[in-house]
This record gives structure tokens, C-alpha cells and sequence, in this order.
């Protein structure tokens, strides 16, 4: 794979994780509240961290320091905040529930995504020695 190709890869993995907090610092009053709807408190504790870890582990994918531990990161804190805040087993059958059911999957996807651009640096690493 080429060095453009493999770069556009992985910032389409990252897609969200640069929407997500760049959105949130352009609404910081819609990001307290959502952190607040999610019992997370101090709610501008959380939302600064969750803007620096998300955008400070896209850096690192993408320029390849340390990547594998960043890819590692947002894939367990994907899985926590999709436990979080994609409960669809508790929402009541229809539309609503089946798209947050197809978003929890979808999560788990981003998850596997990132699991294995952490193998695959691993391995290059490794490789490399």
C-alpha cells in the first residue's frame, strides 16, 4: 500500500474522532451538556478531555508516533463510550432503537479497525528492529 493511500486510510478511521472534538470546541455549551446527559461530571473536565485524548490520539496515528498505543486508546475508549451512550437495548422497539443498534455496530467495527492498525504497527515495528 502506498505511503498517500495508507495516510487517507487512516484518516478516514479517524474521521469522527476529528469531527467529534472540533465540533465540541466550536459548541462548548452543547459539549457540557452532552457530558452532563451522560452523568459525567465535572461536565468541562470531561469535555476538554475528551477534545485533547481525541484529537491528541488522532495526531499520533497519523503521524506514526507511537500509533499502535494510540490506535489501542481509542479503541478502549470507543468501547467505553459506546457502552455509555449507544444503549440500545434499553430503548423501546422502532426506528430509534434499530439506528442505535446499528451505530453500537458500527463502534464495534471502528474498534476492530483500530485494533488492527495497532497489530499492523506492531508488526512493522518489529520488522524494522
Amino acid at each position: 500500500m502506498t505511503g498517500a493511500v495508507r495516510f487517507l486510510a487512516l484518516l478516514l478511521l479517524c474521521a469522527a474522532y476529528i469531527q467529534g472534538p472540533v465540533t465540541k470546541i466550536f459548541d462548548f455549551q452543547g459539549a457540557l451538556v452532552e457530558m452532563s446527559h451522560f452523568g459525567l461530571t465535572p461536565a468541562p473536565l470531561f469535555a476538554v478531555g475528551v477534545i485533547g485524548f481525541e484529537l491528541g490520539a488522532t495526531a499520533l496515528i497519523l503521524i506514526g508516533r507511537w500509533r499502535w498505543l494510540a490506535a489501542l486508546a481509542l479503541a478502549g475508549f470507543t468501547l467505553a463510550a459506546t457502552f455509555i451512550a449507544v444503549r440500545f437495548w434499553e430503548m423501546p422497539a422502532g426506528q430509534g432503537r434499530m439506528m442505535a443498534m446499528n451505530g453500537f455496530f458500527e463502534h464495534l467495527g471502528l474498534i476492530g479497525g483500530f485494533i488492527l492498525v495497532a497489530l499492523d504497527d506492531l508488526a512493522q515495528t518489529k520488522e524494522t528492529r
